[in-house]
């Protein structure tokens, strides 16, 4: 059985972004994966492409995305990353993803995108296990 997952951020430049990237890696075509935000930018973060690159992941012609009603209607499962994106619509499966935000303990640069990326990949890892996806 296919499974699909929308990943959502506020600016859908950072780690919506990354965990999209690090979904289509690990899942490849099982998966059918996007990403939004509730309050796109104007381009992905230079140092979460930087970090993603990497491990393998080239997310630097990415642009952020609104999110589509249609999909996210349709999608089996919607993620919210971070505590500032809400995603509330009837009928979709959300959860969210409380990600560590190194900034808060004074961590910045490429130092805090490792550790972004990393626990993002982790989530990504346990879902793609709960989903029994090869």
């Amino acid at each position: 059985m296919s499974r699909s997952v929308l990943f959502v951020c506020v600016k859908n430049g950072g780690k919506s972004q990354m965990a999209e990237g690090l979904m289509r890696q690990l899942a490849g075509d099982a998966v059918e994966v996007h990403s939004a935000g509730t309050r796109p930018g104007s381009a992905v973060n230079a140092l979460s492409a930087e970090s993603l690159l990497e491990v393998g992941v080239d997310i630097r012609d990415e642009v952020p995305k609104a999110i589509d009603p249609e999909l996210l209607r349709r999608v089996d499962l919607v993620v919210t990353l971070g505590r500032e994106a809400v995603v509330d619509e009837p009928g979709v499966r959300v959860i969210n993803w409380d990600t560590d935000e190194p900034s808060e303990r004074g961590i910045d640069g490429i130092e805090r995108m490792h550790l972004v990326r990393d626990d993002i990949a982790g989530r990504v890892r346990t879902l793609v296990a709960e989903w029994g996806v090869t």
